[in-house]
């Protein structure tokens, strides 16, 4: 048989024909994609006609389908299912994709042509294709002396073999650090679904035989895990705590702190090649924000706020605490007894909520209808297309005229192969260039509930639900012209806006009244309990923002550093930046350590998790104007389609966000929401 990627899919919409894929399909079909691109780029370097935007630029984005095909799928495969024969092929082919690249943005005589077209007559999107083409090689040392251009290649494939290690490795040492409890009477405090849940877990790792059942809590890839909001057993939640604040960092084979710290040296040096003082620098000049001094005045003015707002909630915490005998809170207690104040201070318990949040309510009933009521969006699952793995579920979207929008597959489920963390991603991206609609993957990480038990997700899982569905819709609603801008490709510090923005629908009205119902009785989450919880919502801001800016301000010490400084002590490193910073507080641990911070280190956003906070401003601003202008229509949602979600990268994103704002965007409304205003 013929290796499936090596032509185009003939199944609707360009999706991977999984049935026919075997991990033995991808290192041919690297090979060939390679070779393929070469050629394609060598005939465009060669081109002995004067460069023009057909023969250079438009012909640079027809070229590496073969590549792109089977990237997309390979790379997908190794983020949600990474058995040990993808492992070994993500650890041959990756220095070999850098080895690529660098062969594409290091060609001279491809950059010469690049830099002669005119964009004289060109459309809005096509000149502004032409300038980021420039600016991107530009970037990747195309302007470097030969002595340049060979240490970059070095650098490249050294931070692509590192960054594949790290990734591997925390993968490895979160399986192994999850939580073995032999004792239910341990685990009280949990519902029975989630003790089932975690029986059913030890099970599948082997745990399972004779004598009394076993347990397995495993980890979810932030510091906070979601069963110490629940646990009394303290003991429990300081294991748990322990085990989560470790990974990386054990004295064993999958220590990550020194691959960290060797990758934020290599950024340095690479960094200073390209004319930039340290890494940070050099990330942030491709993005919205305006300059890194810009970044940090932003969290400088929001840290001491957000330190107060946890150190007050800290005492009301050490309050409930004391009523238990407990004198000296500590940071795994912090869960629990946040959510015993929310309960007595507004009457909110999380954890009754989740029997009303019912996966296959919250997708169809919930994230799909509100999609439908916004945008007029239909979703019809479609049994026949198969995913990449048993669980992957796969939906036609179609336009309200019935015309085909693209596919959104679903993936829910956590698994030992599959990373943490909840993430989006493309197996086709739009372009009427190239005639492709969208083929869209949302990743969770929900706990597999015992055979034949509802999947019942935490009020937080809803919300990541809502957030992951707000990058589909920013990938299926592109319409753009070129593949490079296409959906999703835009700035890093933007990309996270149109996912947050989407988290607002959850608890509109209209939407919780039509997916929040008891799995087994039916009957509607109460309103009041709806009021209780927004109510509610700026407890526990104080810890939020200062664990996020926790990991933000530790990713910037990390990449901030200078050429030729090196990091022997990362543990050390990592508590004095948080020190330096002022977000330093043993009840509050950062949202990622150095050891399990993947966004960084394997994720694409060194340098930028920043972002997260920075696209949140322009959330806010847009969810009040949601607010003001009828909420939950069809005129908001074709307005916020036309001018953002379809523009993807193919004008500036912060003109977009003008062109739908009608201004520049407030961070009012922001403070408010945090409640550090």
């Amino acid at each position: 048989m013929s290796n499936p990627f090596l032509h185009t899919s003939t199944l609707p919409y360009q999706l991977p024909p999984f049935e026919q894929i075997t991990p033995d399909d991808f290192l041919p079909a690297f090979k060939a994609g390679f070779e393929e691109n070469l050629m394609e780029i060598d005939a465009i370097a060669a081109n002995s006609d004067t460069p023009d935007f057909e023969n250079t630029i438009a012909a640079m984005e027809r070229a590496g389908q073969t590549l792109a095909r089977t990237a997309y799928v390979f790379f997908t495969f190794a983020a949600a299912d990474a058995t040990e024969q993808i492992q070994a092929i993500q650890q041959e082919v990756g220095p070999q994709l850098a080895e690529h690249e660098d062969s594409i943005y290091l060609n001279k005589a491809l950059f010469e042509r690049i830099s002669a077209v005119s964009t004289d007559g060109l459309d809005e999107e096509s000149a502004r294709l032409v300038s980021e083409y420039r600016r991107s090689f530009i970037r990747a040392g195309a302007q470097l002396d030969d002595e340049g251009q060979a240490r970059m290649r070095k650098l490249n494939a050294r931070l692509s073999v590192l960054g594949t290690e790290y990734a591997q490795k925390l993968l490895k040492d979160t399986n192994e650090s999850a939580l073995l409890v032999t004792d239910a009477a341990e685990l009280d405090g949990l519902s029975d679904d989630d003790i089932a849940s975690a029986a059913a877990a030890a099970a599948e790792a082997g745990w399972a035989g004779a004598g009394k059942e076993k347990y397995l809590l495993s980890l979810v890839l932030p510091t906070s895990q979601p069963a110490l909001a629940s646990l009394t057993n303290r003991d429990t939640r300081r294991r748990l705590l322990e085990a989560s604040l470790n990974r990386g960092f054990r004295n064993n084979s999958e220590n990550t702190l020194g691959i960290a710290a060797e990758m934020a040296a290599l950024r340095a040096e690479r960094a200073e090649l390209l004319g930039f003082a340290n890494h940070a620098e050099f990330a942030t000049d491709n993005q919205t924000a305006p300059s890194l001094e810009a970044i940090h005045a932003m969290l400088g003015k929001l840290a001491p706020p957000a330190v107060r707002n946890a150190q007050a909630e800290a005492e009301l915490l050490r309050e409930a605490a004391a009523r238990d005998g407990v004198e000296d809170l500590q940071a795994w207690d912090w869960s629990y007894y946040s959510e015993q104040v929310r309960r007595e201070k507004f009457s909110v318990d999380r954890a009754a909520l989740r029997p009303y949040f019912e996966l296959e309510r919250v997708l169809k009933d919930g994230v799909f209808y509100a999609a439908n009521r916004l945008y007029g969006v239909t979703f019809t699952e479609r049994p026949d297309l198969a995913g990449y793995h048993p669980d992957v579920r796969v939906w036609e979207v179609k336009n309200e005229d019935g015309s085909g929008l693209g596919l959104f597959l679903g993936d829910y489920y956590t698994r030992d192969t599959k990373a943490g963390g909840a993430w989006m991603n493309s197996l086709v991206h739009q372009s009427s260039l190239l005639g492709t609609a969208s083929v869209v993957i949302n990743n969770l990480n929900i706990a597999k509930p015992a055979a034949g038990e509802p999947t019942l997700l935490s009020f937080d899982e809803v919300v990541t639900a809502f957030h992951e569905f707000g990058h589909a819709l920013h990938g299926l609603f592109s319409d753009v012209t070129y593949p490079q801008f296409s959906g999703t490709a835009v700035p890093r510090d933007f990309v996270e806006y149109p996912s947050q923005v989407n988290e607002m629908w959850m608890l509109w009205p209209e939407v919780v009244a039509n997916f929040a119902k008891h799995y087994a009785t039916g009957e509607p989450l109460p309103q009041d309990a709806i009021d209780r919880i927004e109510a509610a919502s700026t407890w526990g801001e104080g810890f939020g923002t200062t664990e996020y800016l926790g990991a933000t301000l530790l990713d910037l010490a990390w990449h901030e550093l200078a050429p030729g400084e090196t990091v022997q002590d990362p543990e050390a490193f990592e508590a004095e930046a948080l020190e330096r910073a002022g977000v330093a507080l043993d009840l509050v641990p950062p949202r990622y350590r150095s050891g399990y911070f993947k966004h960084i280190f394997a994720g694409g956003y060194a340098a930028s998790y920043y972002a997260y906070i920075w696209s949140e401003v322009l959330d806010a601003d847009t969810v009040e104007w949601f607010k003001e202008n009828g909420g939950l229509t069809r005129e908001n949602g074709d307005r916020f389609r036309r001018e953002l979600l379809a523009r993807g990268n193919s004008i500036n994103p912060l003109q977009s966000f003008r062109n739908f704002r009608g201004r520049e965007a407030a961070i009012e409304p922001l403070l408010h929401r945090r409640g550090l205003a």
